[in-house]
């Protein structure tokens, strides 16, 4: 299976995606028997031979992330490969960060994107095309390890750190008002995790699992913020044209196959330990 894994950064105007809001519908296991396993077959057959381009994000631990060996790896590199080992069709991975793998797959120079990204009515409204869900994450809301912030009262006349175009800007700016709080975008997790802990920020939204992996494995000075979630929503892999609905065919038959098969579980419990 060839599988290349490319750290490039493309020159693409910047598009910030569409997000929507916590009311977010989720994939279950009905979903994912969904797909028709003829559809899938058709869909493998019609793409032999070719390679498809998948945007990811630079670092979203543990879903994508470069390890202490320089490989980029994560829960949604190991899904990927497992998926398309299954359903055997080639692919090359481009790191490109969230703004751009978005611009690049409206552009048409991407074919996919796999990058924690929430499934979302307003998404799919816009132009995403979604698989079945992968993964159910909620937000929630992290400070600096000292921080006396214990809620979303403690915020009035703060900043507060989200990524640009994420589910957790979204859940940020949707608080701001009632909380008297201004929203501040940074393009990456990590740079947002700095600001918290440099005090540039009194604290910050992302992905709860991200930041509670990033605070385990890294050590950074940063705690999660009780009751501060939001509902849970699921992440999907997204192509943006119907011209290749055959991927997210195939996408869903794999998933549906290494959950089946419990390749699935033990990727989750690899980076997880779930």
């Amino acid at each position: 299976m060839k599988k290349k894994f490319l750290a490039v950064l493309m020159s693409v105007a910047t598009m910030v995606a569409l997000v929507g809001c916590g009311e977010t519908s989720t994939s279950t296991e009905a979903d994912l028997s969904a797909a028709p396993d003829e559809a899938a077959g058709e869909a493998a057959s019609d793409s032999e031979g070719k390679v498809w381009i998948i945007g990811t994000d630079t670092a979203f631990k543990p879903f994508e992330y470069t390890d202490d060996n320089g490989d980029f790896v994560g829960i949604d590199m190991d899904i990927l490969a497992a998926v398309a080992e299954d359903q055997g069709f080639d692919y090359e991975v481009k790191v490109l960060g969230w703004d751009a793998s978005i611009a690049a797959c409206q552009a048409g120079q991407a074919d996919g994107l796999i990058a924690g990204a929430s499934i979302t009515d307003e998404r799919k409204e816009s132009g995403w095309i979604f698989s079945d869900g992968y993964y159910d994450a909620n937000q929630s809301m992290a400070v600096e390890a000292s921080s006396d912030i214990d809620g979303f009262d403690d915020l009035s006349g703060k900043s507060v750190a989200v990524k640009t175009g994420s589910m957790s800007a979204t859940y940020a700016e949707g608080l701001s008002s009632e909380y008297d709080f201004t929203v501040t975008y940074f393009e990456d997790s990590p740079t947002m995790y700095q600001a918290v802990v440099g005090g540039q920020v009194a604290a910050v939204f992302d992905d709860t699992p991200i930041m509670a992996s990033n605070i385990k494995d890294t050590g950074i000075a940063m705690k999660l913020v009780d009751g501060t979630g939001n509902d849970p929503a699921a992440y999907g892999f997204a192509v943006f044209n119907s011209d290749n609905q055959k991927l997210v065919d195939m996408f869903n038959a794999g998933l549906k196959n290494i959950k089946e098969n419990g390749k699935y579980d033990e990727i989750i419990a690899k980076y997880l330990g779930e």
